[in-house]
């Protein structure tokens, strides 16, 4: 399997966004209709809200690729 590390650019991002900013898709409505066909897991379950908020700690698989989400190192020094 294939591991993608992604660095948030804030709290969170949109599923459908993820997958484009990594290039598992061409485009969001790509990535809207591969989510809304049950194809997208999120931290091992499906996941079928296109828009659903991805955040620092989740990992999100596609197609035999796992991206896992990164904090903001921004953001998290804020938080300590």
């Amino acid at each position: 399997m294939q591991n993608i590390d992604f660095e948030l650019r804030g709290e969170y991002i949109e599923l459908d966004k993820l997958l484009k900013a990594t290039g598992l898709v061409e485009s969001g409505g790509r990535a809207r209709v591969l989510i809304s066909e049950g194809k997208v897991q999120v931290n091992g379950q499906d996941e079928l809200r296109k828009t659903a908020k991805i955040r620092a700690g989740q990992v999100v698989a596609l197609h035999g690729v796992r991206i896992t989400v990164m904090a903001d190192p921004s953001i998290a020094s804020l938080q300590e």
